[in-house]
């Protein structure tokens, strides 16, 4: 007697058709799972045996062996248990049923209960890509699969409720997306109406959300840093449904998609302390998964206190910040993770906190400063696009009774730039001047001769990277952009120089 049902595999983001398979044969009564099963899914055999017997199912007393194909991949965690069980029934003619196009998720308690597992939306997806037109699911996970269009997604929470739906004893319905619940639970994003003064710092964040480039900024500590860059998100384009769709199958493969939502459609925020280890940045683990620069795809990976960071956590980010994407290895895989995320930092001038301020004095000793700007390397730095000083902010600023500028002002200029920029990149599969390569940097950024000579002069004095000679062309552009100017100006230049201050090695003490 032999069985085979579908269901679905995750090997890093992408997923793959499993096909388990089932044969009864003759010998004493034992399980035999085959297919480079992991420890959690040869523990399955448990789990089934327990649940078929309370849910008032006949478990068989044969040898059974159990195949999950293709057999060259391994197969990881407790999502093959409800497929194991359909196909151990189906073999035993519990369940005489044509199922040749439902694919089976879920892992089981010993009663019978379908329990949540993570990274079922890459799954629905690979299943509907497939052919296959109905996939069963824990009822946590429906809302997360409803996404998917051109496949039913039927939430089930018990082995029951499965096997009833099957027979046509009770009838359940699909599970449909509604955009009405996509936003429930998404918090609320802070106002750059509450931000008093700093309109310096304001804008280049402005700058920063239109191009999407990576910014640092350096004040004392209470100047704002934090809640400027809190606010980020709420001056950010608004997400595509791709982009959306993307963004939330990382967080399901994390098991990190806040509970009754179904489609993450703000842009993430993602902010880990400096305690942070390298693998919780980059990613990692026995079975690799998602970390803080891949949960922040298509958002903001903030870092505070930048300095206090470890050297081995910063220099694991260079290479995606400059990629968009990361490759965890192991020895029998390679998982790679995409991380398009802006990168926004935070620090002070120095250990104190206080060179530089007005009013209160540094208290560090001699080089100090150096030394606490040092800890960042040079590439680390070549890679943040803007350089921004936060300055504290007076009494009379605070006090004022003059509203600041909304977010939802600020946005308006900002999807205008980046709508502009969508244009001229269009083909390409860029949407913003921070993510050009060299070769259309040179293109599109070109100066007018007067820039050009400005650039060069700026350029020689200042001893620029190339890196940082292209981030420079970038961020004009987008200040042209912004400004709705064709051409590259001086004053663009100038602005855009203006934000490399650490380049210009304002802290010497």
């Amino acid at each position: 007697m032999f069985a085979r049902i579908n269901s679905m595999g995750l090997f890093g983001i992408d997923s793959y058709m499993v096909g388990v398979e089932v044969d009864y044969g003759q010998g004493l009564p034992r399980i035999d799972i085959v297919g480079l099963p992991d420890a959690a899914v040869k523990e399955a055999q448990n789990r089934v045996r327990s649940a078929i017997k309370n849910s008032g199912y006949d478990f068989p007393q044969s040898r059974i062996t159990i195949n999950l194909s293709p057999a060259d991949i391994r197969k990881e965690g407790p999502v093959y248990d409800l497929p194991i069980l359909i196909a151990i029934l189906k073999a035993g003619n519990q369940l005489p049923f044509d199922i040749d196009d439902c694919a089976f998720i879920g892992e089981l308690s010993l009663d019978g209960l379908v329990r949540h597992i993570n990274g079922v939306l890459p799954m629905v997806i690979r299943a509907q890509k497939s052919g296959i037109k109905r996939v069963f699911v824990p009822s946590s996970n429906a809302l997360e699969s409803s996404v998917v269009e051109g496949i039913d997604v039927y939430a089930v929470d018990t082995v029951s409720q499965v096997i009833s739906h099957i027979k046509g004893e009770t009838t359940l319905e699909p599970v449909r997306f509604s955009p009405d619940m996509q936003n429930r639970n998404q918090a609320y994003l802070p106002d750059f109406k509450d931000v008093m003064g700093q309109m310096e710092a304001k804008y280049a964040l402005e700058i920063a959300a239109a191009g999407g480039h990576n910014i640092i900024m350096v004040g004392p500590p209470g100047s704002g840093k934090s809640m400027l860059a809190k606010r980020l998100p709420s001056i950010l384009p608004d997400m595509t449904f791709e982009e959306s769709l993307r963004t939330t199958e990382l967080y399901s493969i994390a098991g990190a998609l806040p509970e009754g939502v179904s489609l993450i459609t703000e842009r993430p925020f993602r902010a880990p302390h400096h305690t942070v280890s390298p693998a919780g940045l980059s990613g990692g683990g026995t079975i690799p998964r998602p970390g803080e620069i891949s949960l922040a795809h298509n958002g903001v990976l903030f870092l505070d206190e930048l300095p206090e960071f470890s050297r081995v956590a910063m220099e694991v980010l260079r290479q995606p910040i400059e990629d968009g994407r990361i490759t965890i290895s192991r020895a029998n895989a390679s998982f790679t993770y995409p991380c398009s995320a802006m990168v926004v930092c935070a620090m002070n001038p120095c250990p104190c906190g206080y060179l530089g301020h007005p009013k209160r004095e540094c208290t560090c000793p001699e080089g100090s400063a150096r030394r606490y700007v040092s800890r960042i390397s040079g590439p680390m730095l070549d890679r943040i696009d803007i350089h921004i000083e936060v300055p504290p902010v007076d009494f009379e600023k605070l006090s004022s009774k003059v509203p600041s500028e909304s977010s939802a002002e600020i946005k308006k200029r900002v999807n205008a730039a980046r709508k502009i920029q969508i244009e001229r990149l269009k083909g390409s599969g860029i949407t913003c001047n921070a993510k050009m390569d060299a070769a259309m940097t040179r293109e599109f950024c070109r100066p007018t001769a007067d820039a050009l000579v400005m650039l060069e002069r700026i350029f020689n004095k200042l001893d620029f990277s190339a890196r940082a000679y292209d981030k420079i062309l970038r961020v004009s552009r987008t200040v042209a952009d912004l400004e709705n100017a064709q051409h590259i100006e001086a004053s663009h230049i100038a602005r855009a120089v203006q934000y490399r201050s650490l380049d210009r090695k304002l802290w010497h003490r």
